[in-house]
């Protein structure tokens, strides 16, 4: 073999050894990825951190559970009758990730990789009257279950693996640079390869930042979801209503006050005629 060709293969070579060892670098930081439930006060909720060169780049606090209908027998083995399965995301789940500069994605895996979620966010940026605005959001949620699996399911006639994909996505839109924070619960509607069957994701008490985390471990600035600040509002305005007619009851009886104070310090004329003998 001649030199040339040493070399080209020499070129080959070293070229799969990059990709192997970028592919492994990629595969490293795709499972640098920390489970911190247990940090939680709220023992429905978990907390997820996924970690890139040393650096968080993804955090996500929140309470999920699917709805999940199926299919059994009924008594006579001849009609279907439709159960429902109630399955929350537990602590001590499994844990994926991967960071991009506008894609991030988190994957979670419970119960010995019975059901999975998969949660797809991405940035984007938008033309407005102000000009160039970025935003993030959700853009696909998928839950993988299995049927079989007996804790929530019981005698499923179309027992096995099934995925739930949403369909048109865009779901916790956030400005670019801020953490979405919600603590009322939120639906989403994901539809099942479990033939007419549709599964209900019930999301609460989130907190997320899939992008632009500047601290480690801490949240940017929040953006509160419209159901917060309402309830915030309604809250609040109460206490405003009553300190405003605290006010005005004290500035009312504070005129009240002068005016008498007023009042009493005048000289009263006399209205009978005889009283004026007695003036002076």
């Amino acid at each position: 073999m001649d030199l040339r060709g040493r070399a080209v293969l020499s070129f080959d070579r070293l070229r799969i050894l990059l990709m192997l060892f970028h592919s492994v670098a990629r595969i490293m930081a795709e499972q640098e990825v920390e489970n911190l439930s247990g940090l939680s006060t709220n023992p429905e909720k978990d907390i997820f951190v996924v970690r890139e060169n040393g650096t968080t780049c993804l955090m996500a606090e929140f309470a999920a559970k699917f709805i999940v209908p199926y299919d059994v027998w009924a008594s006579n083995y001849v009609d279907l009758i439709t159960e429902q399965a109630d399955i929350s995301l537990t602590r001590g789940a499994e844990v994926m990730g991967r960071c991009g500069h506008n894609e991030s994605e988190l994957q979670v895996f419970w119960v010995d990789r019975a059901y999975t979620l998969k949660m797809l966010f991405v940035k984007e940026s938008h033309n407005t009257s102000k000009g160039p605005e970025a935003t993030w959001r959700l853009s696909k949620v998928q839950f993988v279950y299995d049927s079989s699996e007996k804790t929530h399911f019981k005698d499923a006639v179309s027992a096995g693996k099934h995925t739930a994909n949403s369909h048109r996505l865009s779901a916790l839109v956030t400005p670019a640079g801020k953490s979405y924070e919600c603590q009322a619960q939120q639906s989403i509607s994901l539809a099942s390869s479990d033939p007419q069957k549709t599964v209900t994701m019930i999301l609460s008490a989130v907190h997320i930042q899939p992008f632009d985390i500047v601290s480690d471990f801490v949240f940017s600035e929040e953006h509160k979801c419209p159901v917060d600040e309402r309830e915030q509002l309604e809250e609040t305005l109460p206490l405003i209503l009553g300190l405003i007619l605290g006010l005005v009851i004290v500035v009312t009886l504070a005129i009240y006050h002068i005016h008498h104070k007023v009042t009493a310090n005048q000289v009263q004329i006399p209205r009978d005629r005889s009283q004026y003998k007695h003036m002076g």
